[in-house]
């Protein structure tokens, strides 16, 4: 009786400790990792079942409902309602800034070593499904994906893995999410790849596929057979098809370039104004113009896309506020247009304005009304006696912008073969999807997740060197029992301070009162006159010192740059400098060891 009350009263970090402790003596790392990823995957599907639900809760309540049987105007004033309640949920409930999804997960992994903090394992639950339902165009894919990736961040913190396990484990939430939303988890898989640019060996794949298939049986549990895109394949490729589909990939490029131009130019904007208030009313009243005029914008849009993939285009563009006659065809490529024009400027408002969402899913929107676009304009041209595909150009168009804006093609490719069960498009697929990304690539060297990150050099790549770089941490490897000397100081006091008490070569020579570097003094300067004492009140350490071939500044430099000031300067030891003032020095052998360290651990 007395064990089982010490049980109850036990702490949490005992108990914790006992499980460390067992799980120690009883099952490997590896195993541990095995079971860990398949928690995770658990969890992302879970988040992605609340996050969905929520969201087409409140959708249906509002959208089939009030805007249904009241009154029109409600499009224009949910979105800025949704807006400024997700604003009062981070103020006074979460009480921190949910960032967006995956670049948000991006940035912990190059800049926080996977640690996500643990507001971010609720964040994006409580505001995501409020964003998106109160009429925010942008989708739930980034949301979930950060959510189950803080919990496998936390829950590698919580049982001490390391750095490169915490960033497996937010891999496999990443494809969890993915699996669970769309029932892809092969694409699942490769999105947390190609994305998050895991190193693909036999240690981190299965873990990815455990996450993947857990995720989705999950989803299956919840939803059962029910997906986002219910379509299969009815008109089959034909070669003769294959130009059109090279001149949608060259669509879809200049479609994804647009795309990253407006959403890096309208955040750079709304990043300029400083208060929150300013930004959820200029954005939210925007996007609230928009919508209600252009109602199609409203939410996620999987709706408008189901619509275009069966043919019923019409549908989907009904409630057009100028009420133009929708049998005409020109007229609805040219209101399909419009959606594809103002999609990502609703997405980067509802973002603006401080709402929380993903912008996988207007990709997909776009994607798809660009591809339905090109086959009615091409059909309707009166340059092809048999027509193509429509609905087929409409799956191939998402694929399309998907390889462009995410520089995901094989994820792009595989999401949309598994979505239609049946790899009939596999070859318009790769090719629409491999030009857009070459052309796109060629324009927009980074993604829409990471072009911050990437114009910084912060990203982690799948350049292994560079990754490895970007994980070492310029603090470990600074060495400070370097012996200083001020520039004043004549040659005996340099003998006797600093030459006698040191066991280093290499003298760094600051500012008496600033304490900034101005140069540095070898021994072998000194060796000539450093037995000469009558020269021992006349020399100056500033008259015998000299510059350093490279000096690193702590601030500026990243590790890819202390390499590079290494390899060019062919010096040992460089000094290290924090705004100017001396801190230590870096010696390439001591950084070699780091590396080669970094690297074992990496590979592993």
């Amino acid at each position: 009786m007395q064990d089982f009350l010490l049980d109850l009263i036990m702490p949490k970090e005992t108990i914790l400790k006992h499980i460390l402790i067992w799980r120690a003596k009883h099952i490997s790392h590896r195993q541990f990792v095995y079971i860990l990823s398949i928690v995770v995957g658990f969890t992302s599907g879970v988040g992605a079942v609340i996050l969905k639900n929520l969201t087409h809760f409140f959708q249906h309540i509002l959208e089939g409902n009030l805007v249904k049987y009241y009154h029109h105007a409600f499009y224009f004033l949910f979105p800025i309602l949704g807006l400024t309640i997700v604003y009062l949920v981070m103020k006074y409930v979460i009480r921190n800034k949910v960032s967006h999804g995956i670049p948000s997960t991006l940035y912990a992994i190059s800049k926080r070593k996977g640690i996500m903090k643990q507001h971010q394992m609720f964040g994006s639950i409580l505001t995501a499904p409020l964003t998106v339902g109160f009429g925010g165009s942008v989708g739930l894919e980034g949301p979930t994906v950060a959510t189950g990736a803080a919990i496998g961040s936390n829950i590698s913190r919580m049982f001490h893995m390391n750095q490169t396990t915490r960033n497996l484990l937010i891999g496999c939430a990443a494809a969890g999410a993915m699996s669970s939303i769309f029932k892809a988890p092969i694409a699942a898989i490769i999105f947390a790849i190609e994305v998050f640019s895991l190193d693909l060996t036999i240690a981190s794949l299965l873990p990815l596929l455990l996450a993947s298939l857990s995720a989705i049986l999950t989803s299956y549990f919840f939803f059962g057979d029910d997906i986002l895109l219910p379509f299969k394949i009815e008109d089959k490729f034909v070669i003769q098809d294959a130009p059109f589909y090279m001149v949608l990939g060259v669509a879809a490029a200049f479609t994804s370039i647009y795309f990253a131009q407006v959403y890096d130019r309208i955040n750079k904007f709304f990043e300029k104004i400083k208060s929150p208030i300013k930004r959820l009313l200029l954005g939210g009243v925007l996007l609230g113009i928009l919508i209600f005029f252009i109602p199609p914008l409203y939410g996620e849009g999987f709706e408008v896309i189901n619509n275009l993939i069966a043919g019923n285009p019409e549908k989907a563009l009904e409630n057009n506020f100028l009420q133009m006659d929708l049998t005409n065809v020109w007229i609805v490529i040219g209101l399909l247009a419009g959606l594809v024009f103002f999609k990502i400027i609703a997405s980067c408002l509802t973002f603006g304005a401080g709402g929380v969402g993903g912008i996988f899913a207007p990709t997909l929107f776009m994607g798809s009304i660009m591809g339905n676009c090109m086959a009615k304009i091409i059909n309707n041209s009166g340059f092809i006696n048999t027509p193509i595909s429509e609905s087929n150009f409409t799956l191939v168009g998402m694929a399309g912008l998907l390889a462009g804006v995410l520089h995901a093609p094989l994820t792009a490719i595989f999401l949309i073969a598994e979505l239609t069960s049946g790899y009939e498009l596999f070859i318009p697929l790769m090719l629409t999807a491999t030009i857009s990304f070459i052309i796109t690539k060629y324009f927009s060297p980074h993604s829409v997740y990471n072009m911050e990150l990437g114009r910084k050099g912060e990203l982690i790549t799948h350049d292994k060197d560079h990754a490895v770089l970007s994980f070492m941490d310029i603090d470990k490897v600074i060495e400070t029992n370097f012996v200083s000397i001020t520039s004043n100081m004549n040659l005996g006091e340099i003998v006797h301070t600093a030459v006698i008490k040191s066991n280093r070569n290499i003298f760094p020579v600051i500012d008496a009162k600033t304490k900034q570097l101005v140069g540095i003094i070898l021994l072998d300067d000194l060796r000539p006159i450093m037995f000469d004492q009558d020269l021992y009140t006349e020399i100056r350490a500033h008259e015998i010192m000299q510059p350093a071939p490279e000096i690193i500044d702590m601030d500026k430099d990243k590790m890819t740059d202390i390499m590079k000031k290494f390899q060019d300067s062919s010096a040992w030891n460089l000094p290290v400098v924090k705004g100017d003032v001396y801190v230590g020095f870096i010696s390439k052998s001591k950084l070699l060891t780091a590396y080669r360290r970094q690297l074992i651990n990496f590979t592993n």
